[in-house]
């Protein structure tokens, strides 16, 4: 390696930790030679997964794949196979959606992967007797999912899909059924 790595500071009356700026890892950068960058990018890579996830989408981005596996995981999150009960943790979903945000993972997928989470969690719902919580994150859900429709110019070729979804909201009885109505008229006001 080339030099000591510079120490980490800390903010005044913080324990959280300020690493080096952009400019200064840039100058580090541009000091080191190709076999101690080589070096560093490759201990990365074995230490953090997220270092991996994103080299190994990098050199082989298998979307479907990628995809195939989130809509797995999701659905063991609501039925899961056996006698295991099912958990219904917003956050499971939230993890892979923000990976395929991160990784930059086609926005149509990831809008495909939006949709299929709140479908499970709606078929989960007719079962099941879910508390409040489970109604408020699945409005974020949906909020965060018609915001990202619009933003990426999805909205015409998903409106079918939300509205059917908006169905499965009106027909199981969400007690905020009225929040996803007051949604669904804020979209067709501004597309």
């Amino acid at each position: 390696m080339h030099g000591p790595v510079p120490p980490l500071r800390m903010k005044p009356n913080s324990s959280i930790f300020v690493g080096m700026s952009k400019r200064a890892l840039r100058k580090y950068v541009a000091e080191l030679n190709r076999e101690a960058l080589a070096e560093q990018l490759l201990d990365l890579y074995e230490r953090f997964p997220e270092v991996k996830t994103y080299y190994d989408f990098v050199f082989n981005p298998r979307e479907d794949a990628l995809l195939r596996d989130a809509k797995i995981r999701i659905s063991k999150e609501y039925a899961p196979r056996g006698k295991r009960k099912p958990k219904a943790r917003r956050s499971v979903a939230q993890k892979y959606i923000r990976q395929f945000r991160v990784l930059g993972v086609d926005p149509a997928l990831l809008a495909d992967l939006m949709a299929f989470n709140l479908e499970t969690a709606s078929r989960f719902e007719r079962t099941r007797r879910c508390p409040d919580a489970f109604y408020r994150s699945m409005y974020n859900s949906c909020r965060e999912w018609a915001q990202f429709l619009v933003l990426n110019g999805l909205w015409q070729e998903s409106a079918g899909r939300f509205e059917a979804f908006l169905g499965l909201v009106r027909k199981g009885a969400w007690p905020n059924r009225d929040q996803f109505e007051a949604l669904a008229e804020q979209l067709e006001i501004n597309t």
